[in-house]
């Protein structure tokens, strides 16, 4: 948060009138790389200063009131900087939309911008900080978009399979068919459980509890992934019906491919959670229970996060004792057994240096490091929620199954040392246990029951 109450007071003021506005941080040549941020603040040298640059993917940046706009203090520090611009100004150049659709996200440059005391937001580390954090609250907030763009596709997939016969059978009959609504649905169900327990540990975040700073880039990386997923599985059922154009599913489709790559790539997000991962598993500690959190309150900290550096100070309650409080369902035991196998791997031949920097073998590490991070959160929310352990166990069927997949491209890197092979294969030959009597429960009390329960309007 600024402390320019000038600029606070403005922008509440817009605010209340209706007003938009815009987060001006990325450049066409620099993408997600702000550390080589080139637009310059230029000091006129009477106290006021003159802006120049160049903002590229900028939401808003065409009738947005304030522009919370990142540059450089070219005065000999080459301090960061947030100031206001403003799009009605002769010196801001709206010079495109880059996307196709009709939202706007553009591209404009600043010629001679006057800014003075009064539009400069924060200097320094704060502004450095601020762009930092404010990306945070923006990736967390990308993982309920992609879930509700799933969450449409499956209504609208379902309804149609439902009540469709080919070759005298009904469609959602066939085993895999049924296999991927299946599949789609606890997938759903599981990022909507683990997006509302890490949604309690941002709110409820302070200086010395910064538990978020893993779970809001998991939430970005795996909740936006597995969307991508659902629709994957889902078009495989509907086929030529997801292009159709009076249909929800084609758009979405289109659409849904966005998520994963802002706010950072799930590279990027994948790559920044592999700094928590030794605490994770070899540091916890003790931790005040957080509560679920539906008030309607002041959220303070979220806009006052403070440095953004020591991530690899910040340390977790043990992951341990929610898996331990529901290992009579067969698949968490299961899961349980290939966390521990990992988590010996990470002790013993983990990755040497030239393998943590090579993201075709670090990568892979770290999508399995989240499937356990994302196992927690479900079983944790699935406590509060008595979710049906039928539920419960059926998830676990997919994460066993996804965190072989991983191991997988982890012993078939070329760079893997044999003993770190042999913990990769035996992940890989722990299999889910099935339970067909279960399955066929999920499938007919809480799937198959969706037919027909959702349209969109015509």
């Amino acid at each position: 948060m600024s402390p320019n109450e000038t600029a606070k007071k403005k922008a509440a003021k817009l605010l209340k009138e209706g007003a938009i506005f815009a987060f001006g941080l990325s450049e066409r040549t620099h993408g997600a790389d702000i550390y080589s941020t080139e637009t310059a603040l230029i000091p006129n040298g009477d106290g006021t200063y003159r802006a120049n640059g160049e903002k590229y993917y900028i939401g808003n940046g065409n009738e947005a009131e304030m522009v919370s706009t990142l540059g450089k203090v070219k005065d000999g520090t080459d301090d960061y900087v947030f100031f206001v611009t403003n799009y009605r100004h002769k010196a801001y150049e709206l010079k495109k939309n880059v996307i196709s659709h009709q939202e706007y996200v553009s591209n404009f440059a600043l010629h001679d911008y006057p800014i003075t005391e009064d539009d400069i937001l924060s200097r320094g580390p704060h502004a450095w900080d601020s762009a930092l954090n404010t990306v945070n609250i923006g990736k967390f907030n990308i993982g309920p978009a992609s879930m509700g763009l799933a969450e449409h596709c499956f209504y609208e997939a379902i309804t149609h399979a439902s009540n469709r016969i080919l070759y005298g059978m009904k469609v959602t009959d066939m085993p895999h068919v049924r296999k991927n609504f299946m599949d789609a649905w606890l997938r759903l169900v599981a990022m909507k459980m683990y997006q509302r327990r890490a949604t309690d540990y941002f709110r409820g975040a302070h200086a010395n509890d910064r538990r978020y700073l893993l779970y809001n880039p998991t939430s970005k990386m795996k909740v936006t992934l597995q969307s991508e997923e659902v629709v994957n599985l889902l078009w495989d059922v509907i086929a030529a019906k997801g292009f159709e154009k009076d249909t929800y599913f084609h758009m979405a489709a289109s659409d849904m491919r966005g998520p994963s790559k802002l706010e950072g790539t799930v590279h990027v997000n994948v790559q920044l959670i592999r700094k928590f991962m030794k605490n994770y598993f070899f540091n916890p500690a003790e931790y005040a229970p957080v509560e679920p959190d539906f008030s309607l309150k002041d959220d303070a900290f979220l806009f006052d996060q403070g440095p953004t550096k020591g991530l690899g100070k910040v340390q977790f309650h043990d992951y341990r004792p929610v898996f331990e409080a529901s290992k009579d369902l067969p698949n968490v035991a299961t899961f349980m057994k290939q966390t521990e196998i990992f988590k010996n791997m990470l002790e013993k031949a983990g990755p040497d240096k030239m393998q943590d920097m090579d993201p075709s073998w670090s990568l892979p590490l770290g999508e399995m490091f989240s499937i356990v991070v994302y196992g927690q959160l479900i079983l944790e929310q699935a406590g509060f929620d008595k979710t049906d352990p039928d539920i419960v166990n059926q998830i676990f069927d997919f994460m066993v199954r996804d965190f072989s997949l991983f191991a997988l491209q982890i012993y078939g890197n070329h760079s893997t040392k044999d003993e770190q092979r042999a913990y990769c294969r035996d992940i890989m030959l722990i299999k889910a246990v099935p339970d067909p009597a279960q399955y066929n429960r999920v499938w007919e009390n809480y799937v198959s029951v969706l037919n027909g329960e959702y349209a969109m309007n015509e």
